[in-house]
């Protein structure tokens, strides 16, 4: 049985469209759930939904065997890690820790165990007297989880936990989030707006835009088998490449870009055939792109070096294409020059084919 289930939930605020559009999720016991978009998608009022801070419009939301729709948050047995840390700083470490539990009016022989053993797991310890002051960004930002792991809930929910913090903090914290997790083997639900975040952390990630949940699917089959050019292009760093070619519509299977033709191989022939006389979106990905000095029988494209922004073990080459704009990572000190011709390829195993009218994915 799911831990958390969310089925046909919607949020409307008033007229137009809803902030959230008949969301269907079901988190296991024990899983960790991202749930990724741009700002505005519906994400954090999906999360303050199960929290219970906004009204459901409609739909269900269960946490555990129970129907929480009318249940207050503090009776839904969940906590939740805010996108500011919220302590108290006129309290110490532990108090810190301790309070909510105290409210709950919990023995404070538990509270004192309970405090300990949770310091413990995110190395607070030396720390348990100290006022929130004295602390640093990653160290407010653990005793913000400790307080929440401290309770344990059925569900953690974490709402843009890091956004604060520098970008050497993120990448320790992300660690530390994702051994906690396992650690606990808690059921977790993570928002976020960044996708290497998303990535990094969770065992499946939901895609949302717009209100609407476009894929559910773990990081591997996010990256490789995305169902439209939305997920294609918010997953991955840099982004999928998106080019527009034509197929041709007779003679020996092609791909078309203002005259350059790449001759189709079987497989991708007979995938496109309901394409033949139309346009194709075609994604491949930056780390899928080479140069060669001749296509052979691979996909291909020939380009022109825009910019090169070097990263040290490797380079971004961004490339002006027949087909738009393309970006390729090339490995190692040896890169071509701005101006520079040259013919990319890729295996068209790693090719993805999505309808220019729909932007779905054609399988």
């Amino acid at each position: 049985m799911p831990q958390l289930e969310l089925d046909q939930v919607t949020k409307s605020f008033g007229p137009g469209a809803p902030a959230v559009d008949r969301l269907s999720l079901r988190v296991a016991d024990g899983e960790f759930l991202v749930m990724v978009g741009p700002s505005g998608c519906g994400k954090s009022t999906a999360l303050r939904m199960i929290a219970g801070l906004e009204e459901v419009t409609s739909g269900t939301i269960r946490i555990g065997e129970r129907v929480v729709n009318e249940v207050p948050p503090r009776d839904r047995d969940i906590a939740m890690v805010f996108q500011n840390y919220a302590l108290y700083p006129h309290l110490t470490v532990f108090e810190n820790l301790a309070f909510g539990l105290r409210r709950r009016k919990v023995p404070e022989a538990e509270v004192t165990r309970r405090v300990r053993e949770t310091a413990a797991t995110l190395g607070l310890e030396r720390y348990l007297d100290r006022r929130p002051r004295a602390l640093s960004g990653g160290e407010r930002q653990r005793v913000a989880l400790g307080r929440a792991m401290v309770r344990e809930p059925l569900v953690f929910l974490f709402d843009e936990p890091l956004s604060n913090l520098d970008a050497r903090l993120r990448v320790q914290m992300r660690g530390e989030i994702k051994r906690l997790h396992q650690r606990v083997r808690a059921t977790m639900v993570y928002v976020t707006h960044d996708q290497v975040e998303a990535m990094t952390l969770g065992d499946r990630i939901a895609v949302l835009k717009s209100g609407v949940l476009q894929q559910v699917a773990d990081p591997f089959t996010l990256y490789r088998e995305p169902v439209n050019t939305f997920v294609a292009g918010f997953i991955g760093s840099p982004p999928i490449n998106l080019v527009t070619g034509s197929v041709s519509a007779d003679g020996e299977p092609a791909l078309l870009f203002d005259g350059h033709r790449v001759r189709l191989s079987d497989p991708i022939a007979a995938r496109l055939a309901s394409q033949r006389g139309g346009n194709v979106i075609v994604g491949v990905r930056p780390e899928d792109l080479s140069i060669a000095s001749a296509a052979g029988d691979m996909f291909s494209l020939p380009a022109v070096v825009d910019v090169c922004e070097p990263l040290g073990n490797e380079t971004l080459v961004y490339w002006k294409t027949a087909g738009g704009p393309v970006v390729s990572r090339q490995p190692g000190l040896d890169v071509p020059r701005m101006g520079d011709r040259a013919m990319l390829v890729a295996p068209f195993t790693a090719l993805r084919f999505f309808d220019l009218a729909t932007e779905g994915a054609i399988p």
